[in-house]
């Protein structure tokens, strides 16, 4: 579906005189698009007349950390892990049309998903680095063989529409389903006062509770299994190689465990994990079903998904 023009939709902060600039990933496609004589444009996001925008021209756009369906619309974001972008006719992240896609490892080639797992787990486990700053320092104290549970604000709009189970229902949970050490952190943005008192008080309460601010690697080095609502990290354990419970909507539940009743998730605990294609899977995740700013295909695979279309309202 090729339109003649292609309409990027992007925060107002970037554009114009005074704006801070586009990201790299918008700008090399705008350039790519016009060295090929593809009519561009950029346009201020305002999603409250962003469906009248769409049905009032035959162009295609393109919405940053959009959620909209329409056979001429495609959705743009980063995809947990920076150079990789979402352009997905459902949305990004926990919306993402990969939550559909059936994963098979047969399929991947081992040769490619081998070095692009290392290369990717070097970049950030050995860097260790994450989307949100980590402190430098090693983390002390952490305990061999937890279960490690990293809580998001619910909060933020996006991540409670997507809960089973709130962080409260996920702790408690785990710490009936594992009988070891168990080790929380709290999200980084997370500043509230409510949420260090709950957590003292379950500290207070459960003596094998460890709650922890440290690096995030350090915490997903030491412990043994990985419980999150939907978070980055969860991508960030399958680069240990940590089996995963998702508490939430995700769109790389594939190789993960889903639960969405406490019972259920004190089970899958109780069990032993199972073994997973970490490195196929970040392979067909990232490098199969994204786009990358630095890959030298980029707007020929852009060009590819703009020719299949969006989805249907």
């Amino acid at each position: 579906m090729l339109s003649e023009r292609i309409v990027f939709h992007l925060p107002g902060s970037w554009l114009g005189p005074f704006g801070t600039g586009l990201l790299p990933f918008y700008d090399k496609l705008l350039a790519g698009l016009r060295a090929r004589g593809i009519a561009t444009a950029t346009e201020v996001l305002d999603r409250d007349r962003l469906a009248a925008c769409v049905a009032a021209d035959d162009a295609f756009h393109i919405v940053n950390h959009g959620r909209m369906r329409h056979p001429r619309v495609l959705n743009a974001g980063i995809a947990y892990v920076y150079p990789f972008w979402h352009l997905d006719p459902w949305g990004i992240r926990a919306f993402s049309s990969i939550a559909a896609v059936r994963f098979d490892p047969a399929a991947v080639d081992v040769e490619a998903a081998r070095p692009f797992f290392r290369r990717l787990r070097k970049r950030l486990v050995g860097a260790r680095t994450s989307r949100y700053a980590q402190p430098e320092a090693r983390a002390e104290g952490l305990p061999e063989g937890a279960a490690a549970v990293f809580l998001q604000s619910e909060g933020h709009r996006i991540v409670g529409e997507t809960c089973h189970l709130t962080r409260w229902e996920m702790l408690e949970a785990t710490l009936a389903g594992w009988d070891g050490p168990v080790v929380v952190k709290p999200h980084p943005r997370d500043n509230l006062a409510e949420t260090r008192e709950r957590l003292r008080d379950y500290a207070a309460r459960f003596a094998r509770l460890h709650v922890s601010t440290g690096n995030i690697h350090d915490i997903l080095a030491a412990c043994d299994r990985v419980v999150t609502i939907n978070s980055a990290v969860g991508i960030e354990a399958y680069l240990h190689r940590k089996p995963v419970i998702l508490c939430g909507q995700a769109d790389f539940h594939h190789i993960a465990q889903v639960a969405r009743r406490p019972d259920e998730l004190a089970g899958f605990l109780a069990a032993p994990a199972r073994r997973r294609a970490y490195d196929k899977y970040i392979h067909w995740y990232f490098a199969q079903n994204c786009l990358s700013t630095t890959e030298p295909a980029l707007v020929d695979r852009f060009l590819d998904r703009v020719a299949v279309g969006g989805a249907a309202g």
